[in-house]
């Protein structure tokens, strides 16, 4: 009785190690992704629109030039003017014109955007922990190490541009 020939090598699902290792990131951020996306809809928000007015939030009351607002976000906003309509819409932020400079509009966060955001915060919190609560504090910090080595030497050079998550 003869054995059937050994089954070749499966082809790599891969081009390369850099190649399966942000393939592998990317499909991680897409699953993450969904589980937020799910949290703001409920508010009516977007995930980008949230982290704007934590952003603003953080400036305790001080209003900030829209590009530096777009630098400090998770990623980039390709239409800043447009969420600021939709925020201010809502009456989460207020723009107004620089008194030194007419052409920078600065923004801030209005008492009804604080008051969202302490309305969602134990949902967020809720999010997070249904997102990656499975893994350990040393897992967590060591993967959050290996995210900024990643990253790196693709950041913004300049302090002013650079986002708070990098320190």
């Amino acid at each position: 009785m003869s054995r059937p020939p050994p089954k070749p090598p499966a082809a790599s699902l891969f081009d390369s190690p850099e190649q399966e290792a942000y393939l592998q990131l990317w499909r991680t951020y897409d699953r993450l992704r969904e589980i937020e996306e799910q949290l703001f809809a409920r508010h009516q928000l977007t995930a980008q629109q949230y982290n704007a007015l934590r952003v603003l939030k953080s400036l305790k009351g001080e209003a900030m030039p829209t590009s530096s607002l777009g630098a400090r976000l998770v990623s980039r906003a390709p239409d800043m003017t447009r969420m600021l309509d939709k925020l201010e819409d809502r009456k989460l932020v207020v723009r107004q014109r620089n008194r030194a400079n007419r052409r920078v509009v600065e923004v801030s966060i209005t008492p009804a955007g604080i008051a969202l955001l302490k309305k969602i915060a134990a949902d967020v919190r809720s999010c997070g922990r249904e997102q990656l609560g499975h893994m350990s504090a040393s897992s967590l910090s060591h993967l959050v190490m290996l995210l900024k080595e990643a990253r790196s030497p693709h950041e913004a050079k300049h302090a002013e541009d650079a986002w708070p998550g990098n320190g």
